[in-house]
């Protein structure tokens, strides 16, 4: 069995350097610095209202970025044209409103069928990998090949609040919607309140995860553990 990539979302580094202005911490280099450490993926998850990762930050950190750069974020018109002209390694599409304070729900794969269809087409087109954002209902996994994507993200929000009540209920649905990805034939990512209590048990049980996507719980961790030893964390948990 493969190793899950850990590609690190570092959104909380921008924000950090918006509350002050200036360029510290430079994005650039977090970006760099978390790839040396051993990060296999950078993410960024930029918003209307740019109030972390700016559509300017983009065109930055796409020069230095070694591994796989992926970008999140609703397909709004500003969005796609964003990554058409940056061509990420993956673009993974979330039904964020403008003004969610963070990614809440997936997507609803069967209402939004012919538009997902034709989002990821113009992606397709241009060789970028695609990933949408689901809940972990079987259902909807089914109903993601049908849209025309290379992967599914899984939203891990209710399996990371279940996980000390009851770790193996909370993985359960997780398990099965795997199980269905795979039945598809679509790759299989995992984001979202993934953390070094709940992550090594996430990634151990379900089949064929590709890779995860964190930042909050990292860049905490990084708060006490530095940078490269929270990167290390993350991978050892991995493994």
């Amino acid at each position: 069995m493969s190793i899950a990539k850990l590609s690190v979302n570092i959104n909380k580094f921008a924000t950090i350097r918006n509350a002050r202005g200036g360029n510290n911490p430079d994005l650039v280099q977090i970006a760099k610095d978390c790839e040396t450490f051993g990060a296999q993926g950078i993410t960024v998850h930029p918003r209307p209202d740019q109030r972390h990762i700016r559509y300017s930050d983009i065109t930055d950190l796409k020069q230095v970025v070694r591994t796989e750069f992926n970008i999140e974020g609703n397909p709004t018109t500003e969005f796609i044209d964003l990554v058409l002209e940056t061509k990420p390694t993956q673009v993974t599409l979330v039904p964020d409103a403008p003004d969610a304070l963070t990614s809440n729900a997936g997507w609803d794969c069967i209402k939004n069928e012919r538009y997902l269809q034709e989002v990821i087409e113009l992606f397709r087109i241009e060789g970028i990998r695609t990933s949408i954002f689901v809940d972990p209902i079987v259902d909807q996994v089914r109903a993601s090949k049908q849209t025309g994507t290379d992967r599914i993200e899984l939203y891990t929000e209710s399996y990371a609040q279940g996980y000390l009540q009851n770790k193996v209920s909370a993985i359960r649905p997780y398990i099965d919607a795997a199980k269905e990805a795979d039945i598809q034939n679509v790759g299989l990512n995992a984001g979202h309140d993934l953390d070094l209590i709940n992550l090594n048990y996430f990634s151990t049980k379900i089949p064929n995860l590709l890779e995860v996507s964190i930042g909050h719980a990292l860049v905490c961790d990084a708060l006490y553990l530095g940078l490269h030893n929270t990167i290390v964390a993350y991978l050892n948990k991995l493994k």
